[in-house]
């Protein structure tokens, strides 16, 4: 067959009308399975190909989601980002995955190049960003484009969210080292001026206050996520004139690394000092000293989000809905801060 197939030539080769082909294509809950089935076996051995951009013109969507994380080398956004492809795969979307690296410009600019792809959505959990600088974010809700934040957000008026509670998952952590007998409780915390880490700080202050410790904010040391730097704040911890028996971690990384640190001073985990992290990340619980942490059920988070995001392109209406879903955390105890008494 000479040229490119047509919905004509499939029409004409099952003897239906073309209007049941493009139906059948295009999963319109009027025609039949059996008869769906006939039109795509039959389209797939005459190779039949979709016009992707004329379908988009047509019903106005491009069928493409834009997803923006931070990094995609955690489980903890890989995990999300796999809640949100089972979500939205089956609706006919395809995701398209850009990473901050906390950075504010390339934060921008994958926001620009998403909506230079005409996505009919952004989900995103935001970078490291210091400024408060909304414009890239208004000029998405300007052009009508659903703007979902997950796990680290932005409260801006129209926006809905996603998000864990992430004061209750510190308050758990640092209450349970204390149920543990710990009474000096160092906090390896992140930057702050972002939500989820100032909640994790308040949360680990309130377990102190409510349990009668004294509260040493000299104890509390602002770090990034990453191994070597936990390494570098547990070395400032463990030089203190009255050093931690414990430490609670707003991140996985910070505690191994912390980790490392404390056994190169040859002292003992969980004896001489607990440790507790959060997000879960697999290895915790794989390491021979597993460590407790704080799980986030980012697979669901990532569900979720794409949820809230259906809901806004189908709800028929031109109001602008917000929504805002808190998740509960659970913390998984393990050895680095069950001691056997």
């Amino acid at each position: 067959m000479s040229g490119k197939t047509t919905i004509y030539d499939i029409a004409k080769e099952l003897n239906i009308t073309a209007a049941t082909v493009s139906r059948a294509l295009n999963n319109n809950p009027k025609i039949s399975k059996a008869t769906r089935k006939l039109v795509l076996e039959t389209a797939a051995k005459m190779n039949y190909e979709q016009n992707k951009l004329a379908l988009a013109l047509k019903s106005g969507k491009s069928y493409n989601i834009g997803v923006i994380v931070p990094r995609i080398d955690s489980n903890f956004f890989a995990s999300i980002i796999r809640g949100i492809e089972e979500e939205l795969y089956p609706k006919g979307y395809h995701v398209i995955i850009c990473q901050t690296h906390d950075q504010e410009d390339l934060e921008i600019g994958n926001i620009n190049s998403l909506l230079n792809a005409q996505v009919d959505g952004i989900l995103m959990s935001i970078s490291n960003a210091k400024l408060e600088d909304n414009q890239s974010f208004q000029k998405l809700l300007k052009k009508n484009i659903p703007l979902i934040f997950f796990d680290r957000k932005k409260d801006i008026k129209g926006v809905s969210s996603v998000t864990i509670d992430d004061f209750k998952g510190a308050y758990d952590a640092t209450k349970h080292l204390i149920d543990q007998g710990y009474k000096r409780i160092a906090h390896l915390s992140n930057d702050r001026l972002l939500l989820i880490f100032k909640n994790r700080y308040l949360g680990y202050k309130q377990a102190i206050i409510d349990n009668g410790l004294e509260f040493d904010e000299s104890l509390v040391i602002e770090t990034q996520s990453k191994v070597h730097e936990g390494k570098k704040t547990t070395k400032i911890l463990l030089d203190m004139e009255r050093p931690p028996d414990a430490i609670f971690s707003s991140s996985d990384f910070t505690a191994l690394g912390a980790i490392q640190e404390i056994k190169e001073r040859g002292l003992r985990i969980p004896e001489d000092i607990g440790i507790i992290g959060f997000s879960n990340e697999p290895f915790t619980k794989f390491m021979e000293l597993s460590i407790t942490s704080v799980d986030q059920s980012p697979t669901e988070m990532g569900r979720i989000t794409a949820q809230v995001f259906l809901e806004e392109v189908n709800n028929g209406k031109k109001i602008k809905s917000e929504k805002h879903v808190v998740l509960s955390p659970e913390l998984m105890v393990r050895k680095s801060s069950r001691r056997e008494n």
